[in-house]
């Protein structure tokens, strides 16, 4: 932990889904003055996301799905277009993007690159994101995907052209930022 930060009060807000923190901190500021400071995080554990591709095809898999957040946000349909991705749970991030790959997209594949990982949404959220990449094949197509029955997803597969993709980045239909960030990583590699 930093010298010049000190979490002095600690409150848990609400741990219905995850867990809501209100945090009393003092931080030392450059010009050595210390100010207190109170922040909320949520904390939802970390997660593992990545992005199929297939190199002869020019084609990734991504999924759609309802979220309600976006809803909430003027999303009018909520639904999301997103890379496959999963909270870590007790897995380590490779573990974790295999299962979720199968279960999601319906592809078992076992060869996956990690490329970076980050924090989303700093202000606020605990999660870092463990981000991979992985050439497909149809014949790594298992089953259907969609998610599972006891989490109650509800996911559609898409098999979509590179260059359909980067048209829907610049019209602004796929919006999230994981995403968006994979997609720019296999653009900027040369990969597709």
């Amino acid at each position: 932990m930093i010298k010049d930060v000190k979490i002095t009060k600690t409150e848990v807000l609400s741990d219905n889904w995850y867990t809501l923190r209100k945090i009393s901190f003092e931080y030392k500021k450059k010009n050595g003055e210390v100010v207190s400071q109170t922040r909320e995080a949520y904390d939802r554990g970390n997660g593992a996301t990545i992005l199929l591709y297939n190199q002869e095809k020019k084609s990734v898999i991504l999924t759609r799905q309802f979220r309600l957040p976006t809803y909430t946000n003027g999303n009018e349909t909520g639904m999301m277009i997103e890379a496959c991705a999963g909270l870590l749970d007790q897995d380590n991030a490779e573990d974790c993007i295999r299962r979720e790959t199968e279960e999601e997209t319906g592809y078992l594949i076992q060869h996956v690159k990690k490329v970076f990982e980050a924090y989303m949404s700093p202000g606020s959220v605990t999660e870092i994101l463990y981000f991979f990449i992985a050439a497909y094949s149809h014949d790594m197509k298992v089953s259907e995907g969609g998610g599972v029955d006891h989490e109650e997803e509800n996911i559609e597969v898409l098999e979509l052209p590179f260059e359909e993709v980067l048209e829907m980045l610049r019209t602004g239909e796929i919006k999230d930022a994981k995403t968006i960030m994979l997609i720019q990583h296999l653009r900027l590699q040369g990969i597709l």
